[in-house]
C-alpha cells in the first residue's frame, strides 16, 4: 500500500511580494501640501483581530506552550473561553493568539509543542511586547531512527536516519529539504542554499508566513537530518521590544554524516521596535559543509528605536502611524491546492502524519500516480512543481505540472496534472508555484 501524506500548506508561493516592497508591482504615491497650524498625536497602528481574548502572557521561567491545546475556529473570534490557549485556523494555517500583553523575563525561555498541524505561530497584540528573556522556535537536531527531528512550528522535518538494511534514510521535508545520499545529508534550504540543498523559496514579506525545512540524511548512518525552524508573525500595536533572544533557527544534523535544517522565518509588526538583543533565524550545523541555508526575517516598524542584531539581514518596511498591519495574503492572493492522488481527494486540513494519525490519502501498490493541481489567480506561464518525499529509501522526487483545463478566468482557476512515481510507504506530497 502507498501511503500520502499532504503538508498542510499547498499554497507556498515562491517570488510572490505584497505590500510596497513588492518586485512586481510598483506603487506611486502623490501628496498634496496645504497650510497645517495643528499637527495631531501619532495614533498607534492598528493590528485586526487584537481583542486581548487570550489574556496577557507572562513567562517567568522555563515554559513550553503546547500548540496542540488550541481550539479549531476562526482566527479573529473572541477566544475569552480559551484564553491563553489560542486558535488554530486551517484556513490560514496558523495558531493565533491574540493577547493583551507579552512579557517574557530575563532567564526565562518560551518554545512550543506542535499542534498535530505544525502551524506556525501568530501573536496578535493590542499592548506592549518585552522579550528580555529567550522565545525559540528552533527546529530538533539530529534523531535515531525511525524518528525525523521535529521542525519549529511552521517548519518541516529532517530526514530520517537508517533504520535497518531494510529501512534506509529519508530526504528532508519541506520545499527546499536536503537530499540523502551516501556518506552524507544534505543541508536544507530556505532564504539561502543549504549545503549542496535544492533552491530557494518563499519571500522576503513573510506573506503567506512559512518555516525552515529539514535536512537529508546519510544513507550509511542512523541519525536523522536537522528540522527546520518554524515561523512568527508577533504584530504588537504599540512597543515591541526584545533586549533577550528571539530565534528560529535550524536544528543540527550529526557531524559524521546527516545535513542541518533550514533557518525558519521571524516576521516582526510593531508601532515602535526598541531593544539591544538578538533576531536569528540561522541555518544548522551539518556535516562539513552541508549546512542548513538562512532563514527569513522581515521587519515592519513606524518607528525604529533599536540596535538589534538581526540575521540574516534584512532591509526594514516604514509603516505610516495609522497603518492597519497586513496579516494574511489579500482574498485575490495566489493560491495553489492539491485536488487529487490516484483519483483520491484529500482532507481540507491534511497533516502529513506518517502514522500517527493515518493517511490523508491510502493508494493500492502502484509504481505511478497522478496528481491533478488547481490554482487560482496563477498565471499560466508559471512553473506549478510537485515534490514527493519518501520517508524512507528513496530520495525526494519533483514533477513539473502541465496544463490540463483553464476551468475559470475571472477569477483565473487552471487545473494541472503530473505523472510521479510512487513507493511503497508513507510520502508527503507539496505543491509550489514559481510566478514569471
Amino acid at each position: 500500500m502507498v501511503l500520502i501524506g499532504l503538508k498542510a500548506l499547498n499554497d507556498c508561493i515562491n517570488n510572490c511580494h505584497y505590500g510596497d516592497k513588492s518586485s512586481r508591482f510598483t506603487f506611486v504615491y502623490v501628496m498634496l501640501f496645504v497650510f497645517l497650524c495643528v499637527l495631531p498625536a501619532q495614533a498607534a497602528i492598528t493590528i485586526p483581530g487584537a481583542d486581548g481574548s487570550d489574556g496577557a502572557l507572562q513567562i517567568t521561567a522555563t515554559t513550553v506552550i503546547d500548540l496542540s491545546e488550541a481550539v479549531t475556529g476562526a482566527w479573529d473570534a473572541d477566544n475569552s473561553a480559551n484564553a491563553g490557549k489560542g486558535i488554530y485556523d486551517s484556513e490560514k494555517w496558523a495558531v493565533v493568539f491574540k493577547y493583551s500583553s507579552v512579557n517574557i523575563d530575563a532567564g526565562a525561555t518560551l518554545s512550543f509543542s506542535n499542534h498535530p498541524s505544525r502551524a506556525p505561530v501568530v501573536w496578535l497584540v493590542n499592548g506592549n511586547v518585552t522579550i528580555d528573556g529567550t522565545v525559540s522556535l528552533n527546529g530538533q537536531g539530529y534523531q535515531t531512527p525511525p524518528l525525523n527531528s521535529q521542525p519549529g512550528p511552521g517548519g518541516f522535518r529532517g530526514g530520517a536516519g537508517t533504520y535497518d538494511n531494510w529501512v534506509k534514510a529519508g530526504s528532508g521535508l519541506g520545499p527546499g529539504g536536503g537530499q540523502r545520499s551516501s556518506g552524507v545529508g544534505y543541508g536544507g534550504s530556505y532564504g539561502s542554499i543549504g549545503g549542496n540543498g535544492p533552491e530557494r523559496y518563499g519571500n522576503q514579506s513573510l506573506i503567506p508566513l512559512i518555516g525552515g525545512s529539514g535536512g537529508g540524511s546519510d544513507i550509511n548512518g542512523t541519525k536523522s537530518g536537522g528540522a527546520g525552524g518554524g515561523a512568527i508573525l508577533i504584530a504588537c500595536k504599540n512597543t515591541l521590544s526584545v533586549n533577550g533572544v528571539l530565534r528560529s533557527n535550524g536544528g543540527n544534523g550529526y557531524n559524521d554524516g546527516p545535513g542541518g535544517g533550514s533557518g525558519g522565518g521571524i516576521r516582526l509588526i510593531a508601532d515602535i521596535l526598541a531593544g539591544t538583543g538578538t533576531v536569528n533565524a540561522l541555518g544548522g550545523d551539518g556535516y562539513k559543509t552541508y549546512d542548513g541555508g538562512l532563514g527569513r526575517i522581515s521587519i515592519e516598524r513606524v518607528v525604529n528605536d533599536n540596535t538589534l542584531v538581526i540575521v540574516p539581514e534584512t532591509d526594514p518596511i516604514h509603516l505610516s502611524s495609522e497603518t492597519t498591519a497586513t496579516l494574511w495574503p489579500p482574498d485575490n492572493a495566489p493560491k495553489v491546492k492539491i485536488l487529487s492522488i490516484g483519483g483520491k481527494t484529500p482532507p481540507d486540513d491534511p497533516r502529513a502524519s506518517f502514522g500517527t494519525y493515518g493517511a490523508d490519502v491510502a493508494l493500492p501498490e502502484v509504481s505511478t500516480t497522478q496528481v491533478v493541481v488547481e490554482t487560482t489567480n496563477v498565471e499560466q506561464a508559471s512553473q506549478v512543481i510537485v515534490r514527493v518525499t519518501p520517508r524512507f529509501n528513496a530520495n525526494y522526487i519533483t514533477a513539473n505540472a502541465t496544463v490540463d483545463n483553464v476551468v475559470s478566468t475571472d477569477p483565473l482557476v487552471i487545473h494541472w496534472i503530473a505523472d510521479l512515481s510512487v513507493n511503497v510507504g508513507y510520502s508527503a506530497v507539496q505543491v509550489k508555484v514559481v510566478r514569471p
